[in-house]
Order: structure tokens, then sequence, then C-alpha cells
């Protein structure tokens, strides 16, 4: 019998292309505190090393101060390439602590119960423990999903109002039906994960040729509910502030943020040792250029 934890474990074991691989070893050399490295987001899914490549590395260190994760931006010259990389820091207790909802915050367990692969670890242990943790994130998504889905549904029908909810929480620009997209790349993953989810966490639910029906008490549900309110209530006033202690601890942010202007708008901004200093400060320097630049380009084209 297929358990939740076999489907956690078989997805953190998902071959992963040699450059990934080894842009992990390089940063767990990083320091002696890191245990575990996980790759995650559209590049996972798609095989390819265009665009950035998004990583979350747990550490073992001492308790943070202050808001995590911590984030940076390196860039990486392998075999020929530039590889781009952006990195999420924070300790594996406080991750697992995370993904099991027992914080108010939403983005660990939300962002994986998605797809996300173990790169680098340093032992077995600590693989179990970081197992133990996703395996938490799909139960905590599971749970939210029985109580703000439809009373009866298929799998998909709970996965899509789950993420349409914690979409509308945070503060992110996403397309109308970005859930979709997600739900789409492997939908009997989602629909095998929800059901086992279910079960880990103690829901009983009915299944009905593919329609589930979660068997909760009024008062379990209520309760869920609640507790979705008070997270929604804090979602965009927590990234706000993750935004804003962003802007001034982001290591990086200069090169990360020119990178992202030349590949929208194709005009090219040198770095400056200014710049790379002083990020918030360069930046309505850097948007004159680029209106300039444009507004240039269109002259001619007149």
């Amino acid at each position: 019998m297929i358990t939740l934890g076999d489907v956690v474990r078989r997805q953190l074991h998902v071959p992963t292309i040699p450059a990934v691989r080894d842009v992990a070893a390089l940063l767990a050399e990083g320091s002696d505190d890191i245990v575990a490295v996980l790759f995650y987001g559209s590049n996972l899914r798609t095989g390819a090393t265009e665009g950035v490549l998004d990583f979350y590395v747990l550490t073992a260190g001492p308790p943070e101060r202050g808001m995590w994760p911590t984030v940076s931006y390196r860039e990486f010259d392998l075999h020929g390439d530039t590889l781009r990389a952006k990195i999420a820091t924070m300790r594996l207790a406080t991750f697992a602590k995370a993904a099991a909802a027992r914080t108010i915050d939403t983005t660990i367990w939300t962002r994986f119960v998605q797809p996300s692969a173990l790169v680098w670890v340093r032992d077995p242990d600590t693989a179990s423990q970081v197992a133990a943790a996703i395996g938490d994130a799909a139960k905590s998504a599971a749970r939210f999903a029985a109580a703000l889905g439809p009373a009866t549904g298929t799998a998909d029908s709970y996965w899509r109002a789950l993420f349409r909810q914690t979409y509308a929480a945070e503060l992110r620009v996403e397309r109308k039906g970005r859930e979709g997209q997600i739900l789409s790349f492997d939908p009997g993953r989602y629909s095998e994960l929800l059901p086992l989810a279910w079960t880990a966490d103690g829901i009983a639910f009915r299944d009905d040729a593919g329609l589930l029906k979660p068997d909760m008490s009024p008062a379990r549900r209520r309760a869920l509910l609640q507790a979705w309110a008070r997270r929604r209530r804090a979602g965009k006033p927590l990234n706000i502030a993750r935004l804003v202690r962003a802007a001034f601890t982001f290591e990086g942010a200069a090169r990360y943020g020119i990178w992202k202007v030349e590949r929208h708008t194709g005009v090219a901004v040198p770095l400056t040792p200014w710049r790379e200093k002083h990020p918030i400060l360069a930046a309505p320097g850097v948007l004159w250029r680029v209106w300039r630049a444009r507004a240039q380009t269109s002259e001619k084209t007149v």
C-alpha cells in the first residue's frame, strides 16, 4: 500500500540535471551549518537552466533573528554557461515548523506541497527530517484544501480552491488561472497526493469513483476556516514586511535586478560598484536609463 511518505521520497529523489547538482554542491560549500539543499520551481518541472534556478538552503544554525528566509542571488560560470540562482536560506527546524503550519506563515507549505528535489543532503538522518517536513507541508495544504474546497469534488477541484485562496492571501502577482498551470504539469501526482495526505493527517473521506468527500465535523471545519482567516489577514502584511526587509538585505540584489531589467526590456545596464553597493538608490537612475533607451529606439523607428 502506497503511503504519503512513499510519494514524498519518490519526488525528492527525482533525477535532476548535472548543472543543478553542481550549483547545489557549490552552495553547500558555503558554510558548515548547511545540511540540505532543495531545488524547486519551474526549472525543476522543465529541466531547463534558463532564467533563475530556485533553491532553498537549510541549515542547522542558530535561531533566526527577525524574518526568514534570507534571500540572495548568485551567478555561477559552469561548463561555459552562466547559471543564475536565487537562494532562500533558513534553519531546517524553522522550515519544518512552518511546513507543519505551526506558524501564521503560509509560504512554506504552499510552495513545498508542489514538487521539489533534494539535490544535496549532509546525511541520511537529515534526509529523513527533510522528507518528514515535506510530508507535513502536504498534510497542511490538504487540511486547508478540505476546508476551503467544495463539499464534494475531484482532487483537482480541492487543489484549485486551495491555490486560489493562497495566491489571494499572499502579495503575489499571478496571472488568473495560475493554479491550473501548476496542476496541469503533473495532474496524476496531485490526484494521488490528496487522499494520501488526508489519510496521513487523520481526515476520513469517501471516494466515489474519483469524487472525494472529506468527512469532517462541523467543529473541525469551523476551526480550520478560522485558522485560515487568521492566515489570510496576516498574509499580505507579512509579504510586505519581507519585501521591505529584502530591499535592504537581499545579497546580490543589484546584479539580479540588472539582469531582470535586461531580460525584460532588452536594455543593457552596466553594473557599477556604486550600483552594486546601493541598489535602492540606484534604481531611479536605472529606470531613467531604460526609459531613455526605449524612447530613443522608438524615435528611430518613427
